[in-house]
C-alpha cells in the first residue's frame, strides 16, 4: 500500500453519477442545530458540479438502531429532511428523497429498483441532487460482513465514482469502507483539509498543550493515553476530571462510576511516568442538584484543601478562577500549539469554565489552536459567537468537522488510523 490519498480534482466527473459520503450528522430531533459540517462540504459539491457531475449524497443521522434489540426506528427524528432543506435553501437547487419499504422493526432491507426513476431525472437535469434516506435506517449499513457487502454493493450501483468527504464518520460502515471495493473512489475537499490540520497534531509545534473532556472516562482512555505521551501538557474536564481526582486524591464525587474511577486510578498510575504533564485544574464548582444553577445551591471548591476520604456532591464544572491560576496562566501563553476536545461545565446550565477556558486560549494569538467538532464547536458557538466566526477565517484556527475521528487519529498516531481513509488509500494502492 502506498500512503498517497486519491483526490478529487484527480477524477473524471463529467457526465458521471457521483456518489457522495458526507457528515451531515447535524440533527437533532428533528432540528439543525448547527450547519457547520454542511457547508464544509459545500466546496466539494460545487467542484463536482461544476465539472458535469450528478450528485447523489448520502450520510447518517444519529442512532436510529436500537443497540439492545438490534431494531431500527425510522422516524423524523433521524430524517435527512433537514438537511435536504437547508441545502436545497441555502443552493437554490431541486433536491429529491427516495422512500424505500421499511419492513417492521427492520428498517430499509435493501435499496429498491424505484429509485431508478430518480436517477433518470438526475441524469435528464429535471432534478439537481439526489439525498438518499438516513443511511443507518438500512439494515445493511451497520451489519456482519455478508450483509454489509450487500449494501455496499447495491449502493455502488447507483452511481459511476464514490467520493467520500465524511471525515468525522469515521466507524468502518458499508457507505464510508464497504463501497470502496466497487466504485473508483476519492477524497473530497473537506477529507484533504481535514487530513492536512490532522498533519499540524502530528507535527505539533512544541510545547503542545491538549485540553480533553468528556463525560466518561472509558470512551476517550486510549487517545488520553497517546496524547499523555505526545504532549507537553494535558488538562481534563467534564467528568473524566471528577473520576480523576477521585482516583488520584481517595475523594468521592456524586455521580461518577466506579468503572470510571478504576480507569482513572490506571491513568493515575501511568501519568506518575510522566511527571508534571497533567495540569490540574484547582477550583472546581461544586452543586447540590444535577441540573439548573440554583443561587445558594452551588459553591466553589479548592481541590488543594481537599482531604482523603472528602466526599462531594455533583462537580459540574471548573471554576473561571482555574484559570486565573499563575501556573495554569503560564501553560496556556507558552503553548505553541493547542488542542481542545473539551466542554468544561454541564451544559446548557453551567457555562463559565468552557468561557474562561476558550478566552484565555485566545489570549494566546501565536498558538496553533485546533477544535475538535460536535459539543466542543457548538459550545465556542453558543457562548462565544463572536471569537467563534472569528476562528472560521483565522489560519491560527482550525475547528475539525469530527472530534470523535481526531481522537481515533490521535491514538493510532496517524490519519491511517481512521478506517475509511485508509480504505481509500489501499483501493488506490490496488488500482496502482
Amino acid at each position: 500500500m502506498n500512503n498517497k490519498l486519491p483526490l478529487i480534482q484527480d477524477a473524471d466527473l463529467t457526465n458521471k453519477v457521483v456518489l457522495v459520503r458526507v457528515d451531515h450528522n447535524v440533527v437533532k430531533s428533528g432540528m439543525i442545530h448547527d450547519p457547520y459540517r454542511i457547508d464544509a462540504t459545500i466546496g466539494t459539491l460545487f467542484h463536482i458540479l461544476a465539472k458535469g457531475g450528478k450528485i447523489i449524497l448520502m450520510t447518517h443521522v444519529g442512532r436510529p438502531k436500537d443497540k439492545e434489540t438490534g431494531h431500527i426506528i425510522i422516524d423524523e427524528k433521524t430524517s435527512v429532511k433537514p438537511i435536504v432543506d437547508y441545502l436545497s435553501n441555502k443552493l437554490h437547487i431541486n433536491i429529491e428523497t427516495p422512500e424505500f419499504y421499511s419492513h417492521k422493526d427492520q428498517g430499509y432491507l435493501s435499496i429498491e429498483t424505484n429509485i431508478n426513476h430518480a436517477i433518470k431525472r438526475l441524469k435528464n437535469s429535471e432534478i439537481d441532487a439526489i439525498y438518499l434516506p438516513n443511511t443507518r435506517w438500512f439494515k445493511g449499513e451497520e451489519a456482519g460482513e455478508v450483509e454489509m457487502d450487500r449494501f455496499a454493493n447495491q449502493l455502488a450501483g447507483l452511481a459511476d465514482i464514490y467520493v467520500n468527504d465524511a471525515f468525522g464518520s469515521w466507524q468502518p460502515h458499508a457507505s464510508t469502507v464497504g463501497i470502496n471495493k466497487y466504485l473508483p473512489s476519492y477524497a473530497g475537499y473537506l477529507m484533504q483539509k481535514e487530513i492536512k490540520n490532522l498533519e499540524r497534531l502530528f507535527n505539533a509545534d512544541k510545547p503542545f498543550l491538549a485540553v480533553v473532556a468528556g463525560s466518561k472516562f472509558d470512551t476517550k482512555i486510549d487517545p488520553l493515553y497517546a496524547l499523555l505521551k505526545k504532549a507537553d501538557n494535558l488538562i481534563l474536564g467534564g467528568v473524566m476530571y471528577n473520576a480523576y481526582l477521585c482516583a488520584k486524591y481517595d475523594i468521592s464525587i456524586k455521580g461518577v462510576s466506579d468503572r470510571d474511577i478504576e480507569l482513572a486510578g490506571e491513568f493515575v498510575e501511568f501519568a506518575e511516568k510522566y511527571p508534571n504533564k497533567i495540569v490540574e485544574l484547582p477550583f472546581i464548582v461544586e452543586s447540590d442538584i444535577l441540573g439548573a444553577k440554583e443561587t445558594g445551591k452551588y459553591r466553589v471548591q479548592d481541590i488543594r484543601k481537599l482531604k482523603k476520604g472528602d466526599s462531594l456532591n455533583y462537580i459540574l464544572d471548573v471554576a473561571p478562577e482555574s484559570f486565573e491560576d499563575e501556573h495554569v496562566k503560564d501553560v496556556f501563553h507558552k503553548a505553541k500549539t493547542v488542542f481542545v476536545n473539551a466542554v468544561m461545565g454541564f451544559t446548557p446550565y453551567f457555562n463559565d469554565g468552557t468561557i474562561a477556558l476558550d478566552t484565555l486560549i485566545d489570549e494566546n494569538p501565536e498558538a496553533v489552536k485546533l477544535y475538535g467538532g460536535g459539543d466542543t464547536m457548538q459550545e465556542l458557538k453558543r457562548l462565544l459567537p463572536g471569537l467563534y466566526i472569528m476562528a472560521l477565517d483565522s489560519p491560527n484556527y482550525y475547528i475539525f468537522t469530527g472530534g470523535g475521528a481526531v481522537l481515533k487519529a490521535i491514538e493510532q498516531n496517524s490519519h491511517l488510523g481512521i478506517a475509511p481513509i485508509a480504505e481509500l488509500i489501499k483501493r488506490k494502492g490496488l488500482k496502482d
